[in-house]
Protein backbone atom coordinates (compact mmCIF):
# COMPACT_ATOMS: atom_id res chain seq x y z
CA UNK A 1 0.00 0.00 0.00
CA UNK A 2 1.02 3.21 -0.64
CA UNK A 3 2.80 4.98 2.95
CA UNK A 4 0.89 8.42 2.00
CA UNK A 5 -2.71 6.59 2.84
CA UNK A 6 -1.44 6.87 6.24
CA UNK A 7 -1.14 10.20 6.68
CA UNK A 8 -2.94 12.74 8.41
CA UNK A 9 -2.63 16.01 10.11
CA UNK A 10 -1.85 16.53 13.72
CA UNK A 11 -1.95 20.01 15.82
CA UNK A 12 1.26 19.87 17.96
CA UNK A 13 -0.32 21.35 20.99
CA UNK A 14 -2.05 18.13 20.88
CA UNK A 15 1.16 16.09 21.66
CA UNK A 16 1.60 15.66 25.44
CA UNK A 17 5.16 16.22 27.05
CA UNK A 18 4.24 14.69 30.54
CA UNK A 19 1.51 12.04 31.52
CA UNK A 20 -1.87 12.71 33.29
CA UNK A 21 -1.84 11.74 37.38
CA UNK A 22 -3.34 9.51 38.12
CA UNK A 23 -2.16 7.06 35.13
CA UNK A 24 -5.52 5.53 34.96
CA UNK A 25 -7.35 9.01 34.46
CA UNK A 26 -5.95 8.91 31.16
CA UNK A 27 -8.93 9.36 28.31
CA UNK A 28 -9.94 6.66 26.41
CA UNK A 29 -11.52 6.14 22.64
CA UNK A 30 -13.98 2.85 22.34
CA UNK A 31 -14.11 2.26 18.69
CA UNK A 32 -16.41 -1.14 18.35
CA UNK A 33 -17.43 -1.83 14.63
CA UNK A 34 -20.40 -0.26 13.06
CA UNK A 35 -21.07 1.86 16.35
CA UNK A 36 -20.55 5.32 16.98
CA UNK A 37 -17.45 6.30 19.10
CA UNK A 38 -17.57 6.13 23.27
CA UNK A 39 -15.39 8.95 25.58
CA UNK A 40 -14.61 7.36 28.40
CA UNK A 41 -11.79 6.83 30.53
CA UNK A 42 -8.87 4.32 31.64
CA UNK A 43 -9.84 3.43 34.86
CA UNK A 44 -13.12 2.41 33.17
CA UNK A 45 -11.21 -0.69 31.39
CA UNK A 46 -13.10 -3.53 33.56
CA UNK A 47 -16.42 -2.23 32.67
CA UNK A 48 -15.35 -2.32 28.95
CA UNK A 49 -14.12 -5.73 29.03
CA UNK A 50 -16.27 -8.95 30.24
CA UNK A 51 -15.48 -11.69 33.03
CA UNK A 52 -13.26 -14.29 30.94
CA UNK A 53 -11.78 -12.12 29.27
CA UNK A 54 -7.56 -11.92 29.67
CA UNK A 55 -5.30 -9.01 28.87
CA UNK A 56 -2.28 -9.35 27.99
CA UNK A 57 0.31 -6.92 29.20
CA UNK A 58 3.82 -6.64 28.11
CA UNK A 59 6.35 -6.51 31.33
CA UNK A 60 9.69 -5.08 29.72
CA UNK A 61 12.06 -2.48 31.64
CA UNK A 62 13.14 0.73 29.56
CA UNK A 63 16.63 1.20 30.56
CA UNK A 64 18.37 4.90 29.98
CA UNK A 65 19.23 4.24 26.52
CA UNK A 66 20.27 7.65 25.77
CA UNK A 67 24.27 8.68 26.08
CA UNK A 68 25.85 11.80 24.68
CA UNK A 69 29.58 11.96 24.38
CA UNK A 70 32.57 12.95 21.89
CA UNK A 71 34.63 10.95 19.66
CA UNK A 72 38.06 10.48 20.41
CA UNK A 73 39.58 12.21 17.32
CA UNK A 74 40.51 15.41 16.21
CA UNK A 75 37.85 18.38 17.31
CA UNK A 76 36.60 15.47 19.59
CA UNK A 77 33.14 15.82 18.08
CA UNK A 78 29.76 15.64 20.35
CA UNK A 79 27.44 12.35 19.40
CA UNK A 80 24.34 11.09 20.78
CA UNK A 81 23.70 7.30 20.82
CA UNK A 82 20.28 5.57 21.14
CA UNK A 83 20.91 1.96 22.38
CA UNK A 84 18.60 -0.18 20.57
CA UNK A 85 19.17 -3.89 20.41
CA UNK A 86 21.99 -5.83 22.79
CA UNK A 87 24.09 -8.00 20.99
CA UNK A 88 26.40 -9.72 23.20
CA UNK A 89 27.78 -8.96 26.88
CA UNK A 90 29.46 -5.64 25.60
CA UNK A 91 28.26 -4.89 22.26
CA UNK A 92 25.03 -3.10 21.12
CA UNK A 93 23.72 -1.88 18.10
CA UNK A 94 22.90 1.71 18.73
CA UNK A 95 21.58 4.77 16.33
CA UNK A 96 23.81 7.84 16.54
CA UNK A 97 22.88 11.52 15.99
CA UNK A 98 25.73 13.03 13.74
CA UNK A 99 26.58 9.72 12.39
CA UNK A 100 28.61 11.12 9.50
CA UNK A 101 31.14 12.28 12.80
CA UNK A 102 31.86 8.94 12.98
CA UNK A 103 33.62 6.34 10.95
CA UNK A 104 34.72 2.67 11.98
CA UNK A 105 37.56 2.40 14.31
CA UNK A 106 36.29 5.45 16.08
CA UNK A 107 36.24 5.22 20.13
CA UNK A 108 33.58 7.49 21.38
CA UNK A 109 33.58 8.56 25.24
CA UNK A 110 30.18 8.59 26.87
CA UNK A 111 29.40 10.57 30.35
CA UNK A 112 32.58 12.13 32.85
CA UNK A 113 33.58 9.53 35.91
CA UNK A 114 30.60 6.87 36.93
CA UNK A 115 29.04 6.93 40.69
CA UNK A 116 31.25 4.09 41.34
CA UNK A 117 34.92 5.03 41.30
CA UNK A 118 35.98 1.49 39.78
CA UNK A 119 33.81 2.18 36.77
CA UNK A 120 36.21 4.72 35.02
CA UNK A 121 35.45 6.37 32.03
CA UNK A 122 32.75 4.55 29.60
CA UNK A 123 34.28 4.09 25.93
CA UNK A 124 33.15 2.21 23.35
CA UNK A 125 34.51 1.37 19.73
CA UNK A 126 32.48 2.21 16.71
CA UNK A 127 32.86 -1.58 15.20
CA UNK A 128 30.37 -1.61 12.24
CA UNK A 129 28.29 1.20 10.30
CA UNK A 130 24.79 0.40 8.86
CA UNK A 131 21.63 2.74 7.53
CA UNK A 132 20.19 5.42 8.67
CA UNK A 133 22.51 5.95 11.56
CA UNK A 134 22.80 2.76 13.20
CA UNK A 135 26.09 1.61 14.16
CA UNK A 136 27.60 -1.39 16.24
CA UNK A 137 29.14 0.11 19.67
CA UNK A 138 31.67 -3.05 21.55
CA UNK A 139 32.21 -1.40 24.85
CA UNK A 140 34.84 -1.57 27.34
CA UNK A 141 32.73 -2.90 30.27
CA UNK A 142 30.84 -6.37 29.88
CA UNK A 143 27.83 -7.39 31.74
CA UNK A 144 26.25 -6.07 34.58
CA UNK A 145 29.21 -4.01 34.90
CA UNK A 146 28.20 -2.36 31.88
CA UNK A 147 24.58 -2.23 32.65
CA UNK A 148 25.57 0.35 36.17
CA UNK A 149 27.65 2.27 33.47
CA UNK A 150 24.83 2.94 31.15
CA UNK A 151 22.47 3.04 33.95
CA UNK A 152 24.72 6.20 35.40
CA UNK A 153 25.21 7.82 32.83
CA UNK A 154 22.32 6.89 30.24
CA UNK A 155 19.02 9.53 30.20
CA UNK A 156 15.58 7.59 29.52
CA UNK A 157 15.18 7.29 25.67
CA UNK A 158 12.22 10.05 25.55
CA UNK A 159 10.45 9.65 21.74
CA UNK A 160 12.55 12.28 18.97
CA UNK A 161 8.53 14.30 19.44
CA UNK A 162 8.88 15.20 23.22
CA UNK A 163 12.87 15.08 23.34
CA UNK A 164 12.93 18.03 20.61
CA UNK A 165 10.90 19.85 22.86
CA UNK A 166 12.45 19.29 26.30
CA UNK A 167 15.12 16.84 27.52
CA UNK A 168 14.67 14.00 29.90
CA UNK A 169 14.59 14.40 33.55
CA UNK A 170 14.50 12.26 36.58
CA UNK A 171 10.86 12.50 36.69
CA UNK A 172 10.63 10.08 33.36
CA UNK A 173 12.91 7.62 35.19
CA UNK A 174 9.23 6.83 36.88
CA UNK A 175 7.06 8.25 34.34
CA UNK A 176 8.49 6.49 31.15
CA UNK A 177 7.86 2.87 33.07
CA UNK A 178 5.50 0.82 34.08
CA UNK A 179 4.42 -0.50 37.79
CA UNK A 180 5.05 -3.71 36.26
CA UNK A 181 8.20 -3.56 35.03
CA UNK A 182 11.10 -6.73 35.22
CA UNK A 183 13.34 -7.52 32.80
CA UNK A 184 15.69 -5.16 31.58
CA UNK A 185 16.16 -4.52 27.93
CA UNK A 186 13.44 -2.30 26.28
CA UNK A 187 14.74 1.27 24.99
CA UNK A 188 11.20 2.26 24.05
CA UNK A 189 8.64 1.97 26.73
CA UNK A 190 5.27 -0.05 25.79
CA UNK A 191 2.96 3.14 26.02
CA UNK A 192 -0.41 1.40 26.79
CA UNK A 193 0.98 -0.34 29.48
CA UNK A 194 1.93 3.13 31.01
CA UNK A 195 -1.49 3.92 32.00
CA UNK A 196 -1.76 0.83 34.53
CA UNK A 197 -1.75 1.54 37.91
CA UNK A 198 -1.86 -1.11 40.66
CA UNK A 199 -5.78 -0.12 41.73
CA UNK A 200 -6.26 -0.92 38.12
CA UNK A 201 -5.24 -4.60 37.85
CA UNK A 202 -6.39 -4.90 41.01
CA UNK A 203 -10.26 -4.14 39.88
CA UNK A 204 -9.45 -6.16 36.99
CA UNK A 205 -8.55 -9.50 38.14
CA UNK A 206 -11.68 -8.56 40.46
CA UNK A 207 -14.00 -8.25 37.54
CA UNK A 208 -12.79 -11.86 36.13
CA UNK A 209 -10.37 -10.34 33.79
CA UNK A 210 -7.28 -12.26 33.66
CA UNK A 211 -3.72 -11.09 33.33
CA UNK A 212 -0.57 -13.04 31.62
CA UNK A 213 2.44 -10.99 31.58
CA UNK A 214 4.70 -12.16 28.27
CA UNK A 215 8.23 -9.81 27.48
CA UNK A 216 8.89 -8.19 24.12
CA UNK A 217 12.04 -5.65 24.27
CA UNK A 218 11.19 -2.65 22.46
CA UNK A 219 13.82 -1.10 20.03
CA UNK A 220 14.40 2.66 19.07
CA UNK A 221 13.50 1.77 15.52
CA UNK A 222 9.90 1.63 16.70
CA UNK A 223 10.07 5.57 16.22
CA UNK A 224 11.38 5.14 12.98
CA UNK A 225 9.65 6.85 10.24
CA UNK A 226 8.30 4.66 7.05
CA UNK A 227 10.48 6.34 4.48
CA UNK A 228 9.53 4.14 1.21
CA UNK A 229 6.72 5.20 -0.82
CA UNK A 230 4.98 1.75 -0.44
CA UNK A 231 4.69 -0.09 2.54
CA UNK A 232 6.11 -3.52 1.12
CA UNK A 233 9.65 -1.60 0.47
CA UNK A 234 9.48 -1.35 4.62
CA UNK A 235 11.24 -3.51 6.84
CA UNK A 236 11.11 -3.56 11.08
CA UNK A 237 14.06 -3.97 12.89
CA UNK A 238 14.51 -7.49 14.68
CA UNK A 239 13.21 -7.66 18.68
CA UNK A 240 13.16 -9.78 21.56
CA UNK A 241 10.63 -11.64 22.82
CA UNK A 242 9.38 -14.41 25.10
CA UNK A 243 5.87 -16.11 25.52
CA UNK A 244 6.03 -18.51 28.28
CA UNK A 245 4.49 -22.16 28.33
CA UNK A 246 2.30 -20.83 31.09
CA UNK A 247 1.23 -17.84 29.14
CA UNK A 248 0.32 -19.40 26.31
CA UNK A 249 -1.75 -22.85 27.82
CA UNK A 250 -3.62 -19.55 29.67
CA UNK A 251 -4.39 -17.29 26.52
CA UNK A 252 -5.40 -20.78 24.49
CA UNK A 253 -7.67 -21.78 27.83
CA UNK A 254 -8.91 -18.69 27.52
CA UNK A 255 -10.32 -18.81 23.34
CA UNK A 256 -11.25 -22.08 24.16
CA UNK A 257 -14.06 -21.16 27.25
CA UNK A 258 -15.28 -18.23 24.79
CA UNK A 259 -13.46 -14.82 26.49
CA UNK A 260 -11.41 -12.60 24.61
CA UNK A 261 -7.85 -12.45 24.52
CA UNK A 262 -7.09 -8.25 24.66
CA UNK A 263 -3.84 -7.38 24.06
CA UNK A 264 -2.58 -3.97 25.83
CA UNK A 265 -0.26 -2.28 23.34
CA UNK A 266 1.12 -2.93 19.86
CA UNK A 267 4.42 -4.40 20.95
CA UNK A 268 2.11 -7.23 23.07
CA UNK A 269 -0.09 -7.92 20.35
CA UNK A 270 3.17 -8.27 17.88
CA UNK A 271 4.83 -11.09 19.82
CA UNK A 272 1.41 -13.12 20.45
CA UNK A 273 0.29 -13.18 16.78
CA UNK A 274 4.21 -14.09 16.03
CA UNK A 275 3.48 -17.10 18.82
CA UNK A 276 0.18 -18.03 17.20
CA UNK A 277 0.25 -21.13 14.86
CA UNK A 278 -2.32 -21.13 11.33
CA UNK A 279 -4.52 -22.50 13.66
CA UNK A 280 -5.13 -19.54 16.49
CA UNK A 281 -2.90 -21.78 19.16
CA UNK A 282 -0.56 -20.03 20.71
CA UNK A 283 2.38 -21.45 21.04
CA UNK A 284 5.61 -20.79 23.59
CA UNK A 285 7.98 -18.43 21.91
CA UNK A 286 11.61 -17.03 22.61
CA UNK A 287 13.62 -15.31 20.33
CA UNK A 288 13.20 -12.22 17.96
CA UNK A 289 10.56 -10.90 15.70
CA UNK A 290 10.27 -8.24 12.97
CA UNK A 291 6.36 -9.16 12.09
CA UNK A 292 4.89 -5.64 10.65
CA UNK A 293 1.29 -5.88 10.47
CA UNK A 294 -0.46 -3.54 7.13
CA UNK A 295 -4.03 -3.45 6.52
CA UNK A 296 -4.85 -6.97 4.75
CA UNK A 297 -2.93 -9.20 7.63
CA UNK A 298 -5.18 -11.49 8.77
CA UNK A 299 -5.41 -11.50 12.77
CA UNK A 300 -5.02 -15.07 14.54
CA UNK A 301 -5.04 -14.54 18.19
CA UNK A 302 -6.21 -11.08 19.37
CA UNK A 303 -9.64 -9.74 19.51
CA UNK A 304 -9.33 -6.26 21.08
CA UNK A 305 -6.42 -3.63 21.64
CA UNK A 306 -6.07 -0.97 23.83
CA UNK A 307 -3.03 1.60 22.57
CA UNK A 308 -1.68 5.47 22.30
CA UNK A 309 -2.62 7.19 19.57
CA UNK A 310 0.25 6.96 16.84
CA UNK A 311 2.40 9.04 14.77
CA UNK A 312 1.18 9.62 10.91
CA UNK A 313 2.85 7.24 8.43
CA UNK A 314 4.10 5.32 11.48
CA UNK A 315 4.28 1.35 11.57
CA UNK A 316 2.15 1.79 14.13
CA UNK A 317 -0.72 3.73 12.69
CA UNK A 318 -0.62 0.85 9.67
CA UNK A 319 -1.18 -1.62 12.74
CA UNK A 320 -4.40 0.22 14.26
CA UNK A 321 -5.42 0.26 10.49
CA UNK A 322 -5.09 -3.36 10.09
CA UNK A 323 -6.95 -4.36 12.96
CA UNK A 324 -9.73 -1.43 12.60
CA UNK A 325 -9.62 -0.16 9.05
CA UNK A 326 -7.81 2.57 7.28
CA UNK A 327 -11.35 4.60 7.20
CA UNK A 328 -12.30 4.04 10.52
CA UNK A 329 -8.81 4.97 12.34
CA UNK A 330 -9.19 8.76 10.39
CA UNK A 331 -12.46 9.30 11.71
CA UNK A 332 -11.49 8.43 14.89
CA UNK A 333 -8.18 10.23 14.67
CA UNK A 334 -9.90 13.24 14.10
CA UNK A 335 -12.31 13.16 16.63
CA UNK A 336 -9.67 12.34 19.22
CA UNK A 337 -7.93 15.53 17.65
CA UNK A 338 -11.62 17.76 17.71
CA UNK A 339 -12.35 16.66 21.07
CA UNK A 340 -9.14 17.18 23.11
CA UNK A 341 -7.03 13.78 23.54
CA UNK A 342 -3.25 13.76 24.19
CA UNK A 343 -1.52 12.56 21.37
CA UNK A 344 1.75 9.76 21.90
CA UNK A 345 3.88 8.25 24.27
CA UNK A 346 2.61 10.37 27.27
CA UNK A 347 -1.02 10.97 25.79
CA UNK A 348 -3.94 8.85 25.81
CA UNK A 349 -5.26 6.17 24.30
CA UNK A 350 -8.14 3.92 22.34
CA UNK A 351 -9.55 0.23 22.73
CA UNK A 352 -10.36 -0.95 19.28
CA UNK A 353 -12.51 -4.18 19.14
CA UNK A 354 -12.83 -6.25 15.79
CA UNK A 355 -15.34 -7.23 14.39
CA UNK A 356 -17.13 -10.90 15.59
Amino acid sequence: MRTDLFDFDLPRDRIALRPVSPRDAARLLVIRPGLPFEDRRVRELPDLLRPGDRLVLNDTKVIPARLSGRVLKGAEPKIEATLHRRLDGSRWSAFLKSAKKVARGDVIRFGEEGKVCFLGQLDATVTDKGEGGEATLAFAFHGPVLDQAIEERGDMPLPPYIAARRAPDERDRSDYQTVFARGEGSVAAPTAALHFTEALLANLREHGIGLTFVTLHVGAGTFLPVKAEDTERHRLHPEWGSLSTAAAQALNETRSRGGRIVAAGTTSLRLIESACDERGVLQPFCGETALFITPGYEFRAVDALMTNFHLPRSTLFMLVAAFSGLEVMKRAYAHAIETGYRFYSYGDACLLFRAA
